[in-house]
């Protein structure tokens, strides 16, 4: 582990307020120093002209491991997070089989060590065989590492199943991460709309992302404990959670790339690769989800990457499965969204990427502060280039954003003190 020193880059910290250019020493695989930092003896990085801000981080992978190895493994995964700046991701349990035992939690945490890249942090499932009917050992699975839990996939439909798994979380301080989507509500393969008719496809209503997400808010209102909505969708969504903030409510929120660049519309060349759940949504709602990130009421980003085999989303529409991947690209395509029309700056979009999301999670990261771990990202703001999904880190290519022009791209992934990922 080499001793290294960033030299002249902006350093954004949101943890610290900190927006200023200096220097990032690390030693140990821990920052020594943030401010001026002798350079003797030392590796250095000239970050001139480039964003020094703490390691990215994703609440919301899909690796696939154990069970479709084909698909993308946890190694693949956190190769394309380190690709992508992101160096610690969360990784869902909606596996073969789920991850909802101390053994499975401590297989991928054992995994994501064997890969040596990004930090790999373990989601557990909130039921047994994430069936909704029966808690799994949440207490267990805490021990083991799991940081989180979530039947991601599904939301937990049974409403005294959720409420005592609400108790029970939010006795051992836990989040517990909800996949909002009512099932009898779930009819369809993309937005229930004017398009979706036009199409000749089945629709998913907005109101059973909302219906679920009102039920979960009244328990959180008795039970008290830690809730975080996943892949907000919907205008009505984001006002449920902005009320529920109001009210002092512990709950947190994110959005994914997708339903803050892309409508319904985009669906209509019947393109698997614009299939997803929850759906693409109105352009009334892509604008409202964007507006939530803007005002805190969406505290965080995180991709919902979700690869599959090429041969499944080439199936046609109504068949393919839903999900796409973009951890390669996710940094570029938040920028995209929110810093290229004026909405947020750097230091804000960082904040959703960073100190929010470690948070949520409880962990001791997103920070630069002296005696932190390590994880730092180094971004090129100015640096314009083409998404090529053939150049992916990730093992899949379900991605509708190939032939992109974007601006802004993770050049240097560094994590607990190493360089994992350098452009």
């Amino acid at each position: 582990m080499n001793d290294i020193v960033i030299t002249n880059g902006r350093v954004i910290d949101p943890a610290a307020g900190r927006d200023e250019v200096a220097d990032v020493a690390i030693s140990g695989g821990r920052i020594t120093a943030v401010g001026k930092a002798g350079g003797a003896g030392r590796e250095e990085i000239d970050a001139s002209g480039k964003i020094v801000c703490p390691g990215l981080i994703d609440l919301h992978v899909h690796c696939r491991e154990p069970g479709h190895e084909e698909e993308e493994t946890i190694a693949t995964a956190a190769g394309a997070a380190a690709a992508g700046g992101f160096t610690t991701i969360c990784a869902m349990p909606n596996t073969h089989p789920p991850l909802d035992d101390e053994t499975a939690v401590q297989y991928v945490l054992q995994r994501g060590a064997e890969a040596g890249l990004a930090r790999v942090l373990p989601v557990g499932c909130i039921t047994k065989g994430r069936a909704g009917e029966e808690l799994a050992e949440i207490g267990l699975m805490v021990e083991a590492g799991a940081v989180a839990f979530s039947d991601d996939g599904d939301g937990v439909a049974g409403t005294a199943v959720m409420q005592r798994a609400l108790q029970y979380a939010g006795m051992l301080r836990v989040p517990l991460m909800q996949h909002c989507q009512d099932p009898g509500l779930m009819t369809g393969v993309m937005n229930s709309g004017a398009v979706a008719v036009r199409l000749g496809l089945g629709g998913i209503a907005a109101s059973g992302e909302q219906i679920m997400l009102r039920r979960d808010l009244k328990l959180i209102e008795h039970t008290g404990g830690l809730y975080h909505v996943m892949h907000v969708s919907t205008a009505g969504s984001v006002e449920l959670i902005r009320q529920a903030k109001a009210a002092g409510l512990a709950v947190t929120a994110e959005a994914a790339p997708h339903h803050l660049l892309l409508t319904d519309a985009a669906c209509m060349a019947y393109d698997p690769n614009y299939k997803m759940n929850p759906p693409l949504r109105s352009a009334s709602d892509v604008e409202a989800v964007r507006g939530a990130v803007v005002d805190g009421t969406i505290d965080c980003l995180a991709s919902d990457h979700a690869p599959h085999a090429k041969e499944e989303k080439e199936q046609e529409f109504g068949l393919a499965p839903f999900g796409i991947v973009s951890l390669d690209c996710a940094l570029g395509l938040y920028a995209k969204a929110l810093i290229g029309p004026g909405l947020m700056d750097w230091p804000d979009l960082i904040a959703r990427m960073t100190v929010n999301p470690a948070a949520v999670i409880n962990q001791p990261l997103g920070t630069l502060n002296v005696g932190a771990v390590a994880d730092v990202t180094i971004i090129d703001p100015r640096k314009r280039w083409t998404v090529n999904v053939e150049a992916f880190a990730s093992k899949s290519r379900n991605c509708p954003y190939n032939g992109w022009k974007l601006k802004g791209r993770a050049v240097t992934t560094i994590v607990a003190g190493e360089v994992k990922y350098d452009l």
